[in-house]
């Protein structure tokens, strides 16, 4: 929907097309918002940047989990001891009051504000998990074999180590990805981002102003949380295959 947008849809998505409050039509198969927008139209373009926020924030999530579990786990110690302590600190603080509090405070409201704010705020959980394979995998055969030739420690990580993590970090990716997408649909229902973009969470927004559920609207709030929810589900199963493809044990069976 994203990408074929333009030719899914012959209408701009910022474009007043019709009366405001339109019920489905033929024109119109979900009607039109307050300001007479073609809402069909707005899940096609919204799917754009809902995609390109989530993308974006799940990648930099994915990477700090990555870099800080891998390097506390393999090298322990005090370094371990102080990457775990920061880990804990956005372990302990609930992620989306955390969110809500700094994006307030941003005088700046748009999608690289929400990136940034979502990305640093919540890759705790990712990067404890990573630690706790990284503590299995570093006394291996293979990444002790690694140290004895003389390799340094960051081919030991990134080259030796990395790839037996693929999945985890494939599955820390695109969990991140949908966390990011749900964060950003929750500060855009709250009025904490750019609302005059169009995204799936920005949709939400608009419609709760107009009380689309209460006006009988309920095609305007249903059609980007259904839009939300098959994406988490095909995030899933893209997660689980690849865990099969790299997986021994699943590709075995």
């Amino acid at each position: 929907m994203g990408i074929f947008a333009p030719f899914l849809t012959k209408y701009e998505p910022n474009k007043t097309v019709g009366m405001p409050y339109q019920p489905p039509t033929r024109e119109h198969p979900l009607g039109t918002d307050r300001m007479g927008r073609d809402i069909l139209s707005q899940v096609f373009y919204g799917a754009r940047l809902s995609l390109t926020i989530g993308i974006s924030t799940g990648l930099i999530m994915t990477t700090i989990a990555t870099t800080v579990g891998m390097i506390a786990g393999y090298y322990g110690g005090i370094v371990d001891r102080i990457l775990s302590t920061l880990t804990d600190i956005f372990l302990v603080i609930p992620g989306l009051p955390l969110m809500i509090v700094i994006s307030s405070y941003m005088r700046v409201r748009g999608p690289l504000m929400v990136i940034l704010v979502i990305a640093f705020t919540s890759w705790g959980s990712g990067a404890r998990i990573i630690r706790s394979q990284m503590l299995s995998l570093k006394n291996r055969e293979f990444a002790l074999a690694s140290k004895v030739i003389g390799e340094n420690d960051f081919y030991t990580i990134f080259v030796e180590l990395l790839p037996n993590m693929l999945s985890l970090v494939a599955s820390i990716f695109f969990s991140s990805v949908l966390y990011a997408i749900i964060g950003e649909a929750s500060l855009s229902f709250l009025g904490l981002s750019d609302v005059s973009k169009i995204t799936w969470g920005t949709m939400l927004y608009w419609a709760q102003n107009a009380n689309a559920l209460l006006n009988g609207m309920w095609y305007w709030v249903l059609a980007p949380g259904l839009c939300i929810l098959l994406l988490g589900t095909a995030f899933a199963l893209i997660s689980f295959s690849i865990d099969e493809i790299t997986n021994p044990r699943l590709r075995a069976r």
